[in-house]
């Protein structure tokens, strides 16, 4: 003998199925929200690949990372810049030095800067280092 369900059931079954679908959804933000956040102990731990250039506290082949966060691109006294970067008038916020870490030349073309970082993650954990550790 066929049951028939009432129409209130397939209704609150498709309700079901949006309320999981959102579900997940808020929960793949919440990830994202968290891989931005930025680890600054594993920031520390990738800048080491920085240091090949640069240091916290004095020029080298790039510009020192001290003070950096909030800095206007191409100011530290005693290194030379790119002519482009000068002109830049950045201000490294997260946001920028996010930018700058994914891909330097497209955001400021003809700086002389010429490494970057693929992963998110990293970068976040290297800004969250230098917003901690570069004041």
């Amino acid at each position: 003998m066929k049951r028939c369900r009432p129409a209130s059931f397939a209704i609150r079954r498709r309700d079901a199925a949006s309320l999981a679908a959102a579900l997940g959804l808020l929960l793949l933000a919440g990830q994202a929200g968290h891989a931005a956040a930025g680890d600054p102990a594993r920031g520390e731990a990738l800048y080491k690949g920085c240091k090949d250039c640069h240091s916290i506290e004095s020029n080298d082949v790039g510009p020192m990372h001290k003070g950096v966060v909030g800095r206007t691109a191409g100011t530290v006294a005693g290194y030379d810049y790119s002519p482009a970067l000068k002109q830049s008038k950045i201000v490294w916020t997260e946001d920028n030095l996010d930018k700058w870490l994914t891909n330097p030349e497209a955001l400021v073309p003809g700086t002389k800067m010429f490494f970057d970082v693929e992963s998110p993650q990293d970068r976040a954990d290297i800004i969250a280092f230098l917003k901690q550790r570069a004041r």
